[in-house]
């Protein structure tokens, strides 16, 4: 570690100051089944880290695009929830409200969840899906995030301070999920996932794919 003329310590690499991850660690894979104006889809979660975990999952929506509600059914947790859509408050942020059942607890209770698409002060973070239109029917989508201070440049006069500061700021990136989508409509036809849902980070209760 080097230290600027302010006596803070600076990463001396640029390895430490910038670094890409490109092992995923969550696995989708997705089959979904249009019909009568509703999607039904079954869910296979995997999660290599920090904990080896499997998840299935059951979800029911509207095809609509303005669609209000989710249904989702978990069978290993015996877990049943429906999940609002986002709903904009502003430009910028989004609520998200939902209302479950636990069999095994025998518990109900409800969460909401606040999202918005700027980082805070300091540390900031893009998470974003991007989808590949593999054939019809199949669609890869690959969720990532980013997270990065950017450089700043500073200065000063007649303070005892230097008159040039520069700071090389910081970004550490990483490919998190991969998702698998295999979607089969009423018709017998295969066709593309046109509907990309927005995506939520690790935190992702109560806002679910």
């Amino acid at each position: 570690m080097d230290r600027n003329s302010n006596g803070d310590e600076e990463p001396s690499s640029w390895e430490e100051l910038y670094s890409i991850n490109l092992i995923p660690s969550e696995l989708f894979l997705k089959f979904r089944k249009e019909l009568q104006g509703l999607r039904v889809g079954l869910n296979l979660e995997f999660y290599n880290a920090p904990i080896n975990e499997y998840q299935a999952k059951i979800v029911l929506k509207p095809l609509a695009p303005d669609r209000r509600w989710k249904f989702i059914y978990e069978p290993i947790r015996q877990d049943v929830r429906v999940l609002s859509k986002k709903i904009p408050l502003t430009n910028f942020l989004n609520l998200q409200v939902g209302v479950g059942h636990n069999f095994r607890m025998n518990a109900t209770g409800w969460k909401w969840k606040l999202t918005t698409c700027f980082g805070g002060d300091g540390i900031s973070r893009i998470r974003n899906k991007t989808s590949l239109g593999v054939c019809p029917g199949v669609d890869l989508r690959f969720g990532w995030r980013a997270d990065y201070v950017l450089p700043e440049v500073t200065g000063a006069l007649g303070t005892g301070e230097a008159l040039f500061n520069m700071s090389s700021g910081k970004l550490e990136a990483s490919l998190d999920r991969v998702e698998g989508i295999l979607t089969h409509n009423d018709k017998g036809i295969l066709t593309h996932n046109d509907t990309p849902d927005l995506y939520d980070y690790k935190d992702q209760e109560p806002a679910e794919d």
